[in-house]
């Protein structure tokens, strides 16, 4: 039977076998790739098609990647699921939202450790009532990244916690233009009583798949650092802010925590090979 998929190379992407590496960082923008690209030794652009640009360098003698996917779930989805199948199983998703927790200041980084599935893509993956978590190891590394580059200063401190994963921007920052616009309302305002910290729209997706390609030994971790631009719930309150347009710390923070959990898997796996060795 024909097919339009050749084997040989990823459809979206124009990525193949060895093209990337386990580690992958996942902006939306594809502008910013080479910018995080700068922070890798030797990286060189490997693909670019669509809203996906693809560079490969290293970090700490280890191959790693960044990719980026577009907006939203249903390009996300397909960035990680083509970079599976080249060979890549961590990934880190570094972007912007917009704050809904008062205590979110524009500038502060927010480590996602689940996001709320009111898009559609990981209804596509994960089952009804099934959360969209990541990954421990790669969230606790982010945590030790951001605590190093963290402040006293509103704007540049760090939160770990929900997002909001969403599929429409402007339903967020105009709902009256819709015509479901009291029902996004009150589920907004639901989120924010239950302490969500911030809005954005790809991490629901990009755990979701993570969740169900884990099929073991081959386990599929992912994470995500996003900076905070503004807070929505400090504006309609009229309540100070620090607005910004400058993600580099989410950047520093995505990359440091690359190199942690390289520093990691290089000692697990030492230390797996030092027991097959001694014969325990």
């Amino acid at each position: 039977m024909g097919t339009i998929m050749d084997e040989n190379v990823r459809f979206h992407l124009k990525i193949k076998n060895g093209d990337v590496g386990r580690y992958v960082i996942l902006p939306g923008d594809p502008g910013r790739v080479p910018k995080i690209a700068e922070y890798l030794d030797g990286a060189v652009q490997i693909a670019q098609n669509r809203e996906y640009n693809v560079y490969t360098g290293s970090l700490n003698g280890e191959k790693v990647s960044v990719c980026s996917t577009g907006i939203g779930g249903p390009s996300a989805a397909i960035a990680v699921e083509e970079l599976i199948d080249s060979g890549a199983d961590t990934f880190i998703r570094v972007g912007t939202s917009g704050g809904i927790d008062l205590s979110v200041f524009g500038g502060d980084l927010i480590i996602a450790e689940a996001a709320i599935r009111a898009e559609g893509t990981s209804y596509e993956y994960l089952p009804q009532g099934y959360p969209s978590v990541a990954d421990f190891d790669v969230t606790t590394a982010l945590v030790q990244a951001a605590k190093e580059l963290s402040g006293t200063e509103p704007g540049q401190h760090y939160h770990v916690g929900v997002v909001h994963s969403k599929d429409s921007f402007y339903g967020e920052v105009n709902p009256d233009g819709s015509a479901v616009g009291e029902n996004i309302k009150s589920r907004w305002d639901s989120y924010a009583r239950c302490g969500c910290l911030t809005s954005e729209m790809e991490c629901a997706a990009i755990y979701a798949v993570g969740l169900v390609r884990s099929v073991f030994p081959k386990k599929i971790r992912c994470g995500g650092v996003l900076t905070a631009l503004w807070n929505a719930e400090r504006s309609k309150r009229n309540m100070p802010d620090t607005i910004t347009n400058d993600s580099t710390r989410g950047i520093k923070c995505a990359v440091r925590a690359v190199e942690l959990l390289i520093e990691q898997d290089k000692a697990t796996y030492n230390k797996f090979m030092d027991k097959i060795n001694n014969g325990r």
